[in-house]
């Protein structure tokens, strides 16, 4: 089952597109994270909703909120497909499935659900939502949630 709003978002160190790691605690107590789960690199839908979020980073940052997109994809899959949509916000790989099943969207295929997840500068979950894997996110539920946390 999905972690679901008010709940403890389980931490995680897992390495990111740009050759780097990142740790959600890092960001505790200083940004909202907006962690975006997709089921993989290159496929259809996935390359229309990074850009889709790609296209509204400043909003996200204008609202203090740290991207982060995340599939169980290598770290090496994750970094070419950031780096072939031209994306400024890490993709994070949780090849190991541990950060995918921990938040509740590990499918039976071994990949993730579309979902996202907000992440309050507390640590708890603000917004949790499962889209359908051929449907594009509707980011706009998210900014709402978001100016109401400023």
């Amino acid at each position: 089952m999905a972690l679901q709003v008010g709940d403890v978002a389980p931490d995680f160190e897992l390495p990111a597109s740009g050759n780097y790691t990142i740790k959600l605690s890092n960001y505790r107590g200083k940004k909202n994270v907006l962690l975006a789960f997709y089921p993989f690199a290159f496929s259809p839908v996935c390359s229309l909703q990074l850009p889709g979020l790609q296209q509204q980073l400043s909003r996200f940052q204008s609202l203090n909120t740290e991207v982060l997109g995340i599939s169980v994809d290598s770290k090496h899959s994750s970094a070419a497909f950031a780096e072939h949509l031209h994306l400024d916000f890490p993709l994070v790989s949780d090849f190991n499935k541990e950060i995918t099943q921990a938040y509740g969207v590990l499918r039976e295929g071994g990949f993730a659900e579309r979902a996202l997840f907000v992440i309050d500068t507390a640590g708890q979950i603000a917004y949790a939502h499962i889209n359908a894997i051929g449907e594009v996110p509707d980011n706009e539920p998210v900014f709402e949630v978001l100016r109401k946390l400023q």
